[in-house]
């Protein structure tokens, strides 16, 4: 998908610790590449997942992540993690990552996944509230956040 189809991106520096003896990013650091794009999506929206899953107002699980190499990226190399909210079912949450090298149009790494909503101590599904299925509507729909204000619930919970 073009990057104009995203509305939100972050950059990340490629560090030595997420790479092989080659200086190529290990597969298994593209779950860290996912779990910033995913942060840093929401923080751009108003709010902290890790701060409303403490406050007991959301949490999530990835219960699936596909990843789709195309080409390597190296030791100190600036990516553009482009993010978006694909899809928002009942209790789930579909991102789709696709990383680029900085200033590239070339893909690097596609990665879908799948968060559902989440009770640790019951280990049973929880519903995405509406709150959130209404700011990622519209982030995706207009391109800019809705101020919290409007959700008084989530904004006690990600102060």
């Amino acid at each position: 998908m073009p990057k104009s189809e995203f509305k939100f991106s972050t950059p990340v520096r490629v560090r030595w610790m997420e790479c092989d003896a080659q200086g190529i990013v290990f597969n298994g650091a593209y779950l860290g590449y996912l779990e910033i794009a995913q942060a840093e999506y929401f923080r751009n929206l108003g709010f902290s997942i890790y701060r409303i899953a403490q406050n007991g107002y959301f949490d999530s699980a990835v219960v699936k992540a596909d990843l789709e190499f195309r080409a390597p990226a190296r030791v100190d190399e600036v990516l553009e993690l482009f993010a978006r909210v694909a899809r928002i079912g009942n209790t789930s949450i579909t991102l789709l990552v696709e990383i680029y090298a900085a200033g590239s149009d070339k893909v690097l790494t596609y990665i879908e996944a799948v968060y559902v909503g989440f009770y640790a101590e019951s280990e049973t599904t929880r519903r995405v509230p509406d709150a959130i299925r209404s700011l990622v509507e519209h982030f995706e729909t207009m391109g800019e956040p809705l101020s919290l204000e409007e959700f008084p619930d989530l904004l006690e919970a990600a102060s």
